[in-house]
């Protein structure tokens, strides 16, 4: 194994691509991929500064602690929302993309098997399936949400560099099976569907995999659950399954949270609505 070395870190992740057929997969990669090049190129970041690895749905993208995070921010918050206005508008439903994005830094190592080994990695990991990041990207309207690190907002964000609004970051905590981690979320914190804890204006919801269904699917809408402003988490804390392959960390996947019950033995007269109001079904 190598040495672990400073790296900055970047994490995209394509909302509901499993929802997707396989035509359609292979177009949301295509589109991800050239997102991510123009964006990197955009921001000064030439392929000699860039190690990638591939996780279907994802890419990550390991940055020369030498290039500058303030024009890889700076790239996301405004050409990034930009591509994806673009593709989007000549898209159908099934098609479009929405990404959910998570700039870090820290140390890694890559083992003999090229598996990329550091703690600083896989907290990023657990940053970009969040269930309080989830729930950012669905209340976007420009289809990208982005999270930063603490050590991102301390040494870039909080000094107000041209093109990064540090007010437009909020801290926020988000749990992992190693404890919570505190982050900052660019845009209005999410008040539902999340169980990861606000620290401004946000209000966590127990339950779900903090996913909407894919675009383009047929399903019925359901009042946002109600609850009370910013509290503790009522759900299991949120994680990422890491599954170790050769060597080589992997992320994404459902999360299924909140109690299920079985019910036998009774009997239901009169109506019954599940998720809605009046004749609506669940």
């Amino acid at each position: 194994m190598t040495d672990p070395v400073s790296r900055t870190i970047l994490l995209l992740d394509i909302e509901k691509y499993s929802d997707r057929d396989d035509v359609e997969q292979a177009y949301l990669r295509r589109m991800l991929y050239d997102i991510t090049d123009r964006a990197l190129e955009s921001a000064g970041i030439d392929e000699r500064l860039r190690l990638r690895a591939d996780r279907g749905d994802s890419v990550m993208e390991l940055i020369d602690a030498n290039a500058s995070v303030a024009a890889l921010l700076r790239t996301l918050l405004t050409e990034v929302p930009t591509q994806l206005q673009a593709i989007n508008r000549m898209a159908s439903s099934s098609a479009q993309i929405r990404l959910r994005g998570v700039v870090a830094t820290g140390y890694v190592a890559v083992d003999n098997l090229d598996g990329w080994v550091g703690s600083d990695l896989n907290h990023a990991c657990r940053l970009l399936d969040a269930k309080l990041l989830r729930a950012a990207l669905r209340e976007r309207p420009n289809d990208f949400a982005l999270c930063v690190s603490e050590s991102v907002h301390a040494g870039i964000v909080r000094h107000g560099h041209r093109g990064i609004p540090a007010d437009d970051f909020h801290p926020v905590t988000v749990d992992s099976k190693n404890g919570p981690l505190r982050a900052w979320l660019h845009g209005p914190v999410p008040r539902h569907g999340t169980d990861d804890h606000c620290e401004e204006g946000g209000a966590p919801a127990p339950g779900g995999s903090g996913e909407s269904p894919a675009p383009g699917a047929d399903t019925p809408a359901s009042p946002p659950p109600s609850g009370p402003p910013c509290g503790p988490p009522s759900g299991p804390p949120s994680g990422v399954v890491f599954n170790f392959n050769g060597g080589s960390p992997s992320f994404g996947g459902s999360v299924v949270a909140g109690d299920q019950h079985g019910v036998s033995g009774g009997q239901v007269t009169g109506d019954v609505h599940l998720g809605g109001s009046g004749g609506e079904s669940a």
